[in-house]
């Protein structure tokens, strides 16, 4: 299946929830798209569990089946499956540079990743879906510096509010990991535990 690289507004009105984040024609039309936008539609128990799996997917720009192995990884994990299932996709290389404010969505990011702009522990990596881990430093390469992404985020950085799990250096544009995201640090619009169920009647 190809990656989703339409308009991401009518994404989120179809799914009901802003998937950029600051979304302004969201905003001013947060229904569905279509004639019948408006129109309320009863939806089933598979419906509301299947939204909900398509909000986490399309929020992170994760594939099915990668999102599928998401849940299966989550699953084998000590604790609960869907706290697991989102602090897999949190802690996604591309996520960590969106939330840390060096890109302005996490489309970006993931196209900001992918070109190698970043070193983690010193190392180059250039996967979007690379785990963060607690301890781990997410540098800009040196000669990534002066591009104007980097520089934009370093003039507007007071804008963004970064997690209590990571520490954003944005004179020196660095990424502290300080620890492992807890559900209630993560914050999506998403019901977590209607997923489980989704995949759980599979």
């Amino acid at each position: 299946m190809a990656r989703y690289t339409g308009p991401m507004t009518k994404k989120s009105r179809r799914l009901g929830v802003d998937l950029v984040g600051g979304d302004a024609a969201y905003e001013r039309r947060p229904y569905p798209p279509g004639q019948h936008g408006r129109a309320r539609i009863k939806e089933s128990e598979y419906r509301t569990q299947l939204q909900e799996k398509q909000k986490a997917r399309f929020t992170y720009g994760v594939l099915e089946k990668q999102f599928h192995n998401y849940y299966t990884e989550a699953s084998r994990r000590p604790g609960k499956t869907g706290d697991n299932l989102l602090q897999l996709l949190e802690c996604r290389l591309d996520n960590v540079v969106y939330r840390a404010g060096f890109a302005r969505t996490r489309r970006h990011a993931r196209q900001l990743v992918t070109h190698g702009h970043f070193r983690v522990n010193g190392k180059k990596v250039d996967i979007p879906s690379f785990q963060v881990t607690q301890h781990d430093v997410i540098d800009v390469r040196e000669k990534s510096l002066e591009m104007t992404p980097f520089i934009v985020a370093r003039e507007t950085h007071g804008e963004r509010v970064v997690p209590a799990w990571m520490e954003a250096l944005p004179n020196r544009m660095r990424i502290l990991i300080h620890q492992t995201p807890v559900r209630q640090q993560i914050d999506v619009p998403v019901q977590e535990q209607l997923i489980v169920e989704f995949y759980s009647k599979k």
